[in-house]
């Protein structure tokens, strides 16, 4: 059995947060070039009730963590440190589209 790599744990963490109970959607932008790039997402958007926490790696904001509905900031920020070194994949990919 092959190890999942970044990609997909990105994926499963949202996926995870998307299922978790007042929860709607959850997604990771992307910093690239100075803006915020949607990446992995998962679930029903409902941009009036999101909650965002930047995502740091070394001090340095990768990405941006967001979800939609009951989501705790500090919840999102545990995972935010958690996938850190993964969104690194991710990051700044010189205007490439994530595929999802």
């Amino acid at each position: 059995m092959s190890t999942p790599d970044a990609d997909d744990l990105l994926r499963q963490a949202v996926e995870e947060l998307a299922a978790r109970d007042g929860c709607v959607w959850a997604g990771i932008y992307f910093v690239e070039e100075g803006s915020l790039v949607l990446g992995p997402a998962a679930g029903a958007p409902d941009p009036g009730r999101r909650t965002t926490v930047p995502v740091l790696w070394r001090g340095t904001r990768v990405a941006e963590l967001a979800a939609d509905g009951a989501a705790e900031p500090a919840a999102l920020e545990v995972v935010a440190s958690e996938i850190a070194e993964l969104c690194l994949v991710g990051w700044d990919t010189g205007g490439e589209p994530w595929r999802s």
